[in-house]
């Protein structure tokens, strides 16, 4: 009996691997004794192993307490059902009270979703024998459910760990001491005493260890955030690196609360420090590296793999000597996942799909693995393989295989699974008070139940919760937009004769997200000559890169200002990358399509560097545009699809994408091939001939069988175009009539902006042109171009900079220095610059003040990184 009390003794105190060895060195044949060793190898995750014990066991030879752990055993199983059984027999079978057994009935009860038997019985349980485990569940429930008794419970298990703290296990002391100062928090954000609770974590900088300390002000953070204050959680944890700036666990969750934000330049940078600290400490770095291949996988796949290679080979330089076996067996699984999900990025599809499933062969249980091995077979359109994925994960992790299968169109059959979903999607958590995507699901779930009102009430919640992280602006995207039609006029096609190429290759597929897109490139993708590339993205591209030009170049000018600086030369060059990015999809196709919806805003900028591109442009009733983008969570929310999440926004912007079509149209009549997605839906024949005829192809029937067509989709239509035509789309909107007056509101708005103030040169490439002239040696005309170029933008960096050298090779050495200083104060990332002024300095006879250039070199320079490619992640 002393034997079993100590055993209980130490699964109480969470010591599994003491409870294992305990059980195994215990010759008794007591079956007692077998259900806690079955129990501790469970909570040590051998399932099989704690499976194979209880086969052996005669239930019947048990006593109440014996029955109670086999209970906690299928528990941790994941057994949930034979728990509840086996406890509410046990409590039929014999009323007398018994704590335990009060406490692991009132676990299930909470994860059944029955919190106030839950409660009861965690009461009626600490009422018999105080124990840290019951008084956690009980106190972390009362938070949950904001119940004010919380202080007094609290209170309790303070003095009953007072009294136990001593006889537990260090790693248990440090668990429990934490999960009660985190709890405390937790009341006073539960009574928004925001000011007691910052107190009380500045007396404790004091008092505990600075690892401890960080531990508690991230969970603090995290807290907030779950409360939706993220700009207060983002103030503590900056707070916290003025005191400790090398600090990891900080410095990621910051990383990740600017992600979260869609601060992703920022986020990385972050991460990039937090690895220089661990390399500074000499502490693994890995992990962290992997953190920064995740962030960077999407839009930066070399980012990515540059991580996942420093990961490889930081992980091949350990042993077993610096980290525990089971460490370096998960980082490994980790690297293995990375490099899966980054050969699928790279469309190298095959291997990725080998690597997910080696992965599971070893781990059938593995979450990540399923998860991603169903949404790249999603993209490759194996629709059943991949809704077997999320059934398999779904049985693993019934919110995330429920979650995918929606995604998949495999709707739960029952209301009670999508009200514990919901359930869920309120639980608080790092996104805040609710978890927009998982209720944006469940909204297209209740409207395949055909319970609109409450499908659009959840998309209505869960679309108020994005926003709070978005940072879109209407009414800059508005002026954006003028900015646009008034730099791409028709004038400026009239005075920048012979810019761009002839190329007929690129096709560009564009309107408004959700307006059919996907369906139209999928149709004139299916013809043998025509490759369909998805959305590249290149047309932005380009535009960053103009910018960044512009920036290096300190002109203070941005995009679209600047197109009128582009000659034919220079234009022609970026069209032959574009082109050569083309190719490299399908050398051999005759056309490729770039089906980016938002290029609509890139037409004038298309057609100056492909004056004879073929451009489609979809339209749809808007109002069904509408409800399909407010019904739906995109990845780029916090790019250019911040539109999607308010009514009136998506008003707006419909507004906005018809004026700039109404002007394109004006600039380029008849040029662009307009189709109605609801033609393609009535006639995809005739419209299917429309549009081959239009970009100079001969008919194939089989453009037709678009559903079969074979492969990769990545945009929020993956699942429609593997579908037939269906018309279930078509006047959705009625659904919702009641509920779109923001959307008219938005739409039929006045359209208003600020007056455009926008310089037009008269001439491009100025700045090239005095360059070249003055590395061949004419001066006069270099300074003629610099000076007229300073005429038109007073402003200009380079310009400054270029005539500036100008004076000091024609002996003008004061005026020379004054403008190279005035262009460096501009741009003072600028190394080539601030060494061009050093040399300046020494020969006017003043090489101190050469020195005093070159010896403080500003933070860019230190850390050989330009402005365009740097945040300021390090100014905390």
């Amino acid at each position: 009996m002393m034997i079993l009390t100590l055993l209980r003794r130490l699964a109480e105190q969470q010591a599994y691997f003491a409870l294992q060895e305990a059980c195994l060195q215990e010759s008794s044949t007591d079956p007692a004794v077998t259900v806690l060793l079955a129990l501790a190898m469970a909570q040590l995750g051998d399932r099989g192993g704690a499976r194979a014990m209880l086969e052996r066991l005669d239930i019947a030879a048990l006593d109440r307490d014996a029955r109670v752990d086999l209970g906690a055993v299928h528990l941790a199983l994941g057994d949930l059902d034979c728990a509840v059984e086996l406890l509410e027999a046990e409590l039929r079978r014999d009323k007398a009270p018994h704590s335990l057994l009060l406490a692991r009935l009132g676990f299930c009860r909470q994860h059944q979703g029955q919190i106030d038997e839950a409660l009861t019985l965690f009461r009626q349980s600490l009422s018999l024998t105080p124990r840290m485990p019951v008084f956690l569940n009980l106190l972390r429930l009362y938070a949950q459910q904001q119940v004010n008794e919380g202080w007094a419970v609290l209170a309790r298990a303070e003095a009953c760990w007072r009294t136990e703290r001593g006889h537990w296990p260090a790693d248990s002391v440090a668990f429990y001491d934490q999960q009660l100062r985190g709890l405390r928090l937790d009341l006073w954000l539960l009574d928004e005493a925001f000011d007691a609770a910052e107190s009380w974590l500045e007396v404790q900088r004091g008092a505990l260890p600075a690892a401890d300390w960080c531990a508690l002000l991230a969970g603090y953070a995290r807290r907030l955030q779950g409360r939706d204050r993220h700009a207060q959680a983002e103030e503590r944890l900056r707070a916290g690196l003025n005191h400790y700036p090398d600090n990891r666990l900080l410095l990621t969750q910051l990383a990740e609360l600017a992600q979260l934000q869609g601060r992703t330049a920022q986020c990385l940078a972050l991460l990039r420090r937090a690895i220089r600290c661990a390399r500074d400490a000499q502490e693994p770095s890995v992990g962290l590296w992997l953190q920064l291949a995740s962030h960077s996988i999407q839009f930066d796949p070399a980012t990515a793999r540059h991580a996942i290679d420093q990961a490889g080979a930081e992980l091949d330089g350990y042993s077993a000597a610096r980290l525990p076996a089971e460490v370096l067996a998960e980082l490994n699984l980790q690297l293995r996942l990375a490099r899966a999900g980054l050969a699928g990025q790279e469309q190298k599809f095959d291997e990725a799909v080998a690597a997910y499933r080696q992965v599971l062969e070893e781990q059938p249980g593995n979450v990540p693995a399923w998860q991603g091995l169903g949404q790249l077979l999603m993209q490759l359109g194996r629709i059943d393989e991949a809704v077997e994925c999320f059934e398999q994960l779904k049985s693993i992790d019934p919110a995330r295989g429920h979650s995918a299968l929606i995604n998949a169109r495999h709707f739960p059959d029952d209301d009670a699974t999508l009200e514990r979903l919901e359930t869920l999607a309120r639980t608080p958590g790092q996104e805040g008070s609710v978890r927009a995507s998982l209720l944006l699901q469940l909204a297209v779930a209740w409207e395949k139940r055909k319970d609109y009102d409450r499908a659009f009430a959840l998309a209505d919640e869960a679309n108020a919760a994005a926003r709070r992280l978005l940072n879109y602006d209407p009414k800059a995207h508005r002026q954006r937009c003028a900015r646009v039609r008034h730099a791409f006029n028709r004038a400026l096609y009239e005075h920048r004769p012979g810019c761009g190429v002839d190329s007929r290759l690129p096709v560009f597929v564009l309107g408004m997200p959700r307006s059919g897109t996907t369906l139209v490139e999928q149709i004139i993708a299916g013809h043998s000559r025509i490759h369909g590339a998805g959305e590249l993205g290149i047309m932005p591209r380009v535009i960053t890169g103009l910018e960044r030009w512009e920036r290096r170049a300190g002109s203070g000018r941005g995009y679209p200002d600047c197109v009128d600086d582009l000659d034919a030369r220079v234009s022609r060059g970026i069209a032959g990358y574009v082109l050569k990015e083309l190719q490299e999809y399908a050398p051999e196709a005759l056309h490729v399509v770039d089906k980016l919806p938002h290029n609509f805003e890139n037409i004038g900028l298309i057609k100056l560097l492909f004056p004879h591109a073929r451009i489609i442009s979809v339209r749809r009733d808007p109002r069904d545009i509408a409800l399909s983008n407010y019904f739906t969570d995109y990845a780029a929310k916090h790019g250019g699809m911040g539109f999607a999440y308010h009514l009136e926004w998506i008003g707006e912007q419909l507004a906005d994408h018809n004026l700039l079509m109404h002007h394109w149209n004006q600039v380029f009549p008849g040029e662009i091939l307009e189709v109605q997605y609801e033609a393609v839906i009535a006639d995809p024949e005739a419209s299917a001939r429309m549009m081959l005829d239009y970009i100079g192809v001969a008919w194939e029937p089989q453009v037709l069988n678009f559903s079969e067509l074979e492969r990769p989709v990545k945009t929020a239509s993956v699942w429609q175009v593997r579908q037939p035509i269906y018309h279930s789309s078509r006047e959705k909107w009625r659904r919702y009539e009641r509920h779109l007056a923001p959307l008219i509101a938005g739409t039929n708005r006045k359209i208003r902006w600020e007056p455009i103030e926008m310089v037009t040169l008269p001439e491009p490439g100025w700045l090239s042109q005095g360059v070249d002239q003055y590395r061949a040696g004419l001066l006069d005309e270099a300074e003629r171009c610099f000076k007229q170029l300073l005429h038109f933008v007073p402003g200009h960096a380079a310009a400054h900079f270029m005539l500036g050298l100008v004076y000091c090779d024609k002996g003008h050495l004061a005026d020379g220095i004054g403008l190279m200083e005035k262009a460096l104060a501009a741009c003072p990332w600028n190394r080539q610059w601030r060494e061009d002024l050093a040399r300046a300095w020494r020969l006017h006879g003043r090489p101190d003040r050469a020195g005093t250039l070159l010896a403080v070199p500003n933070r860019h320079e230190a850390d050989g990184i330009d402005p365009e490619y740097h945040h300021d992640g390090d100014s905390v």
